[in-house]
């Protein structure tokens, strides 16, 4: 603490002044260089493990830097971009095209896709009738009275209208007519915003099933059955099959509505306009996309690298991820 006598005219003001010369340059180097190696990054919640890994790997390698992760459904986490103006540095999506819908190109001008996943049914040892389920029988089980499951929200989360998807892509492939509407009017009370916030649902007994992402379950040791490839959203060579159904969710302005038709699945990462650490950002998105870096620890956590990929916005990417994608069309 400094202590000092105030005295009348010049030599008050050189007191003064002497004072805030001590004081302010430490406020400086507590707020304004903490901040200036601070990153943030917001993701989806089914990125949660891996992308804790990643950052931890990042901080290491870049020594005095915070990464500062935030975890929402994909659709959540651009509407804090675009809708409330929240400062994001980097911005990972489980389906790319949120952010080609909500952030391209007001808020970004580049989104590059790089890892693929599938949607499966997750319980464990606890769950109702988990000896019997199987690929040909579960949504009889799902079906069942004393059998609760829950899925997340569709206007919220990319997993959550891939579930709808899902269960309108199982109605033609079992035969089944009135399948997909049993299914989505079952249980409704159990749609959480992220898929993630499902799993303490599951853990408590509350539900017995989740429509869930395999690389969610692979991480935290859960059970989950493969579905069919015709369902499961997978095969980039059933891009037509899957493309044959379709769910609305809400659109980039209040009232309107945005079609989405079943596609692979693929992620996206891009660096919002708005960042106020781009050459920090497009540094982790670099370490991110690196085969022996980041892309080796979405595999270990059942997220298989789709890099390098098509790229509609090549020109616009940053020189430096260039060599990640290709020129759409190329």
């Amino acid at each position: 603490m400094i202590s000092f006598k105030v005295r009348s005219g010049f030599s008050a003001l050189v007191s003064v002044a002497v004072v805030l010369a001590v004081v302010a340059p430490s406020c400086s180097r507590e707020g304004k260089m903490d901040d200036s190696r601070n990153l943030i990054i917001f993701h989806a919640g089914s990125l949660s493990v891996p992308f804790k890994e990643i950052a931890e790997a990042f901080e290491k390698e870049n020594p005095g830097v915070k990464v500062s992760l935030e975890a929402a459904g994909s659709r959540t986490c651009a509407r804090k971009i675009s809708d409330l103006g929240r400062r994001c540095d980097v911005m990972a999506s489980a389906d790319y095209s949120v952010i080609d819908a909500l952030l391209i190109p007001e808020h970004a001008a580049w989104n590059i896709k790089f890892a693929s996943n599938e949607m499966a049914i997750v319980y464990h040892d606890g769950s109702r009738s988990a000896g019997e389920i199987d690929a040909d029988n579960w949504h009889e089980i799902l079906l069942r009275d004393d059998v609760a499951f829950g899925r997340s929200d569709p206007n919220s989360d990319p997993c959550g209208y891939r579930a709808v998807l899902t269960v309108k892509l199982a109605e033609r492939h079992y035969g089944l007519d009135g399948l997909s509407g049993s299914l989505l009017e079952k249980d409704n009370e159990y749609i959480r915003p992220k898929e993630t916030d499902l799993l303490a649902l599951l853990e408590s007994g509350t539900i017995d099933y989740i429509f869930l992402y395999r690389s969610v379950a692979q991480q935290h040791g859960l059970q989950y059955l493969v579905l069919p490839d015709e369902i499961n959203l997978k095969k980039p060579g059933l891009s037509d099959l899957y493309a044959s159904v379709s769910v609305d969710i809400s659109g980039k302005k209040p009232g309107t509505v945005i079609t989405k038709r079943g596609a692979p699945m693929v992620y996206g990462v891009t660096v919002p306009r708005s960042s106020q650490q781009p050459e920090l950002a497009i540094r982790f998105v670099e370490f991110l996309l690196d085969e022996s870096k980041g892309l080796a620890v979405m595999e270990r956590n059942g997220q298989p690298s789709v890099v390098p990929s098509s790229v509609e916005d090549y020109d616009e990417l940053p020189d430096g991820l260039k060599r990640f994608a290709t020129r759409s069309g190329a």
